[in-house]
């Protein structure tokens, strides 16, 4: 392992456990640490820690993973914006995030930071970063929206203030729901192959992404999770995570690229929600805010 590698592990690990301790305060309840290994003799090799809370008072399911893996070869997934690459072998490392909260009235929340390595025969290495965080409300809080889009922009100003209107928008326009016409949530920031700065000068404005996460979401939590709620709130809660499985399972690049390297079942989907429902042709009363959140807040809109 090279020592910009080891550099870049060894921040990610150190994130993922700021995150859960934190989360884990935050909730009361535990996550459950556990440390994987690919078995010998399969073509991709790696390691990870998958860390879960299930069932606790505020986060019904907050999963968070660490993966470093290498491969003979990038998959379809990874080389769709550099066909240059298709073939090479790869090295692949990130943190992972999905928290489901038990609250309707508390959004559900992705974030992801990452580094590949690809290294083409006959040419040098080439390393990018990619990652980023989004928000998917069920109730609309204008001041949530904005806050989550207020602390994104300001981890990312020091790096250009090009950065977060172009993140924002690589954002809105990744995390939608094309079979449906819909966003997913109310958006935040994406980036991907991203090299820009170098090395050093990427992996810094991938550090500062990280970093403000907690900043960005436990306010909201702690504004929203004592909010009494009903069997209506839950039942359109429920609802709207079959918009976050279809999307995940459709769409996402990151869960393409686990299931075509081989990647750990386990680990790739547990950003899954542990209870979702489906309704054919369900309507809400225009005037509901159920309905308002599709029509007037998950649209692409400046936050901030």
């Amino acid at each position: 392992m090279s020592s910009s590698t080891q550099k870049v592990r060894d921040y990610l690990t150190g994130l993922q456990d700021r995150i859960t301790s934190t989360v884990a305060l935050v909730d009361g309840g535990r996550f459950v640490v556990d440390h994987w290994k690919k078995p010998a003799g399969e073509t991709l090799q790696g390691q990870g820690i998958t860390q879960i809370l299930e069932g606790g008072p505020v986060f019904e399911r907050a999963g968070c993973g660490f993966s470093h893996v290498t491969g003979p070869r990038l998959p379809p997934s990874a080389t769709q914006h550099r066909p240059e690459l298709a073939g090479a072998p790869f090295e692949a490392m990130g943190v992972s995030l999905v928290f489901h909260p038990r609250n309707p009235y508390v959004p559900t929340v992705h974030m992801n930071v990452r580094m590949i390595a690809a290294t083409p025969a006959g040419s040098a290495p080439v390393c990018w970063f990619g990652g980023g965080m989004d928000l998917t409300p069920y109730y609309a809080f204008e001041e949530d929206a904005v806050h989550f889009h207020s602390t994104c922009k300001g981890a990312l100003d020091p790096f250009g203030v090009d950065k977060y209107p172009r993140f924002k928008k690589w954002c809105d326009e990744y995390f939608y729901l094309k079979h449906r016409d819909e966003q997913r949530g109310i958006g935040g920031v994406f980036f991907d192959d991203f090299a820009e700065f170098g090395f050093d000068g990427s992996f810094a404005m991938l550090r500062s992404v990280g970093d403000a996460f907690l900043d960005a979401y436990l306010p909201i939590v702690d504004r929203r999770k004592d909010t009494a709620y009903g069997e209506r709130e839950r039942d359109f809660q429920l609802y709207r995570r079959g918009r976050y499985v279809e999307f995940n399972l459709v769409w996402d690049r990151g869960t393409h690229f686990g299931l075509q390297s081989g990647g750990r079942s386990e680990s790739i989907l547990l950003s899954m929600p542990p209870m979702v429902s489906w309704s054919y042709q369900r309507t809400d009363p225009a005037d509901s805010p159920e309905a308002r959140l599709t029509s007037e807040f998950l649209v692409r809109k400046d936050w901030v």
